[in-house]
């Protein structure tokens, strides 16, 4: 049995259900019911054969309607394990950061460059980093205080999540300056990210070794779904760029954000319309389940 859950940026109507419907039945995936999570918001059609064919049939077919497309025994997940940039806070930090040094175009390039997958992600980092040398560790603090903003439904789901009993992990390519306290003010269980080294108060333009990127991720969802005794289809893996695709495609349910071309094509599921509360309902929760945001 899977099921297709539909969620609406605004409000999902009886006529894009059918419209839903009507293109699984094309593809031969035929939903047998449907199933309000919260009336107008979200929606679960159940289906017995074709995960694929549906997934292929209704992403980008409904406006402003995102899709997710799962076995229905996998729904609850038991491991969270997110992206921070861009995921689960609404900015690249280290583009931020370089606004202070004033070379925040140059490095939001190589940064986007980066994260379509165009340029190494180690290298780049480096790259980034040492146009920092200099700038005053200081502005770590303003940044982070000033810039980074929470992306809507991140505490909800992570502390609804570990209510529930799952484990949550943040990974970042970032700086551990930034996730330390974003884990916390979120919620995560464990945070891992790269460290900047600082000298005499200012920054050296190098980062700590050795440096969490793609393969480093991906090899933290394996090692905490083994410390956890769960299979691989026990986790839900969200993110937005090239470095998180092996931790995307190693999840039993990998789920690019507002992703970059790579990690949109790597996912088994994309969000393109809402905000990080579409996973508390593909997850099956209702609004009134949710632990407050």
């Amino acid at each position: 049995m899977f099921i297709a859950t539909l969620i609406a940026k605004e409000r999902l109507r009886d006529g894009d259900i059918s419209a839903a419907e009507d293109r699984m039945a094309m593809v031969g995936a035929h939903s047998f019911a449907r199933s309000w999570i919260d009336e107008e918001k979200a929606c679960d059609l159940l289906f017995s054969q074709g995960e694929d064919a549906a997934r292929i049939a209704l992403e980008g077919a409904l406006d402003e309607v995102d899709v997710i497309v799962q076995p229905e025994a996998e729904r609850r997940r038991r491991l969270l394990i997110a992206d921070m940039d861009s995921t689960m806070i609404q900015v690249e930090c280290i583009d931020e950061l370089a606004d202070y040094a004033g070379l925040k175009s140059e490095v939001a390039a190589i940064t986007e460059r980066a994260m379509r997958g165009e340029l190494d992600f180690e290298a780049a980092l480096k790259a980034r980093v040492k146009l920092l040398e200099g700038l005053e560790a200081s502005a770590i603090d303003r940044c982070r205080e000033e810039r980074v903003r929470l992306t809507p439904g991140a505490r909800a789901l992570v502390r609804t999540l570990r209510r529930d009993g799952a484990a949550t992990v943040l990974v970042s390519g970032g700086f551990t300056a930034f996730a330390d306290p974003v884990g916390i003010e979120i919620g995560f269980e464990s945070v891992l990210a790269n460290r900047l080294l600082v000298k005499d108060g200012r920054l050296t333009g190098k980062v700590a070794t050795p440096i969490v990127g793609a393969q480093t991720k991906r090899q933290t969802l394996l090692d905490a779904l083994a410390a956890n005794g769960l299979e691989a289809t026990a986790a839900l893996a969200v993110g937005d760029g090239a470095n998180d695709i092996p931790m995307i495609e190693a999840a039993g349910l990998g789920v690019a954000y507002h992703a970059k071309p790579a990690a949109a094509a790597a996912a088994r599921a994309r969000i393109v319309h809402g905000d990080l509360t579409v996973l508390l309902y593909a997850l099956g929760y209702a609004r009134g389940d949710w632990e407050a945001d």
